[in-house]
């Protein structure tokens, strides 16, 4: 198997790679079905890096081989070793393709085990990530906006060429949009993304791109600029379902699934304490906008439905809070913000017959 430059093909497929970078870099970005097997710690860069700054290259190359010598050297061999038996077709991956992954190799070929790897490293990968989102954005993209609870992400799943910005980001878009996966580094979530739309373009001749109706930021991360002025620029088809649907949807997302996911990973008694101020977090986080009194008022009537829901595993009691917040505060901003795009709405319906126009035009 040959050095990998087929820089999107290997995004496109999710390629593995054995990401050789200290943990600091890996966080700061990486691709996916990447898994950061090191070849040395951030300690270990770090004090290579004085050396380097300090000594020159030949010394630093020497401490290094140095600090990665004996049963720390093996370990990770034996870990690499066993990545690659995992991933027989995947790559190595330093953040230039330079010495790291070029040693790595090496001592791989000791062990009888040829591997290749990404020529021009994590950087050529990013720079190919990046290039594709500015080419590929520029496709065709409907919009799909409305009111929270509308059905818009399940929506957006089911469409062939549907990009889902807020699983991306891991994280639904509002106040109360954590989910129990961390957020990526901005950087990985744009490789993600960039992943998403080479996997989507290379399924159908025709592209277009359907996409939830976002603002600038989902959660921490922000949507590259590319994609934001395309966005703008795109039209949109309105879901508008019945009320009772929404909340339906609301209590299932927020409620119901929120407290069984919190609970399945950190267990009965902390499991409901991460629940619960999740909840609490979410109205703090738009206080001002509700108002001081008004968000005093809201809480209260939260504490009486978590109260309510823990003694009788019913979550009915949370309506009277969640009511009166998407009718005094969610519905009425997000009407604001699309009638600021009236000219841009080119459908509206119920969540079944805006799937139905978009499979018709």
């Amino acid at each position: 198997m040959e050095n990998g430059t087929d820089y999107c093909a290997i995004l496109r497929a999710e390629t593995p790679i054995i990401d050789v970078r200290a943990p600091v870099e890996f966080a700061h970005g990486a691709v996916p079905a990447a898994m950061n097997l090191p070849l040395m710690t951030d300690d270990e860069r770090a004090a290579v890096g004085t050396c380097y700054k300090r000594q020159g290259a030949e010394a630093a190359l020497a401490l290094g081989h140095k600090l990665v010598a004996g049963e720390t050297r093996q370990r990770r061999i034996d870990a690499w070793l066993a990545a690659c038996r995992q991933a027989p077709q995947g790559y190595l991956c330093c953040a230039r393709g330079g010495q790291r992954s070029h040693i790595v190799q090496s001592w791989l070929k000791d062990q009888g085990i040829d591997y290749p790897l990404i020529v021009g490293g994590y950087k050529a990968l990013r720079q190919a990530a990046m290039q594709a989102t500015e080419a590929l954005v520029r496709h065709p993209i409907v919009l799909i906006g409305g009111c929270t609870g509308n059905g818009k992400t399940p929506l957006v799943r089911q469409q062939p060429q549907g990009i889902d910005l807020e699983g991306l980001a891991h994280h639904r878009g509002s106040s109360f949009g954590r989910t129990l996966s961390a957020q990526f580094s901005q950087a990985t979530f744009e490789n993600h993304l960039a992943t998403a739309l080479l996997k989507g373009a290379h399924q159908r001749d025709r592209v277009r791109w359907v996409l939830e109706d976002e603002g600038r930021m989902i959660g921490a991360n922000h949507l590259p600029e590319c994609l934001r002025e395309r966005m703008a620029q795109s039209p949109i088809a309105v879901v508008e379902d019945p009320f009772e649907i929404r909340l339906t949807r609301l209590r299932e997302e927020y409620f119901t699934r929120m407290h069984r996911d919190f609970i399945a990973t950190y267990g009965e008694e902390k499991g409901w304490q991460e629940y619960s101020e999740y909840l609490h977090h979410g109205l703090y986080a738009i206080r001002r906008r509700l108002g001081l009194q008004r968000f005093a008022e809201l809480t209260a009537t939260l504490d009486g439905a978590l109260a309510a829901q823990q003694q009788s595993g019913s979550t009915e009691a949370h309506f009277a809070w969640l009511i009166p917040l998407l009718e005094e505060y969610y519905d009425p901003m997000y009407r604001y913000q699309l009638e600021r795009k009236t000219d841009k709405i080119v459908f509206r319906g119920t969540s079944q017959e805006v799937t139905e126009w978009l499979g018709e035009n």
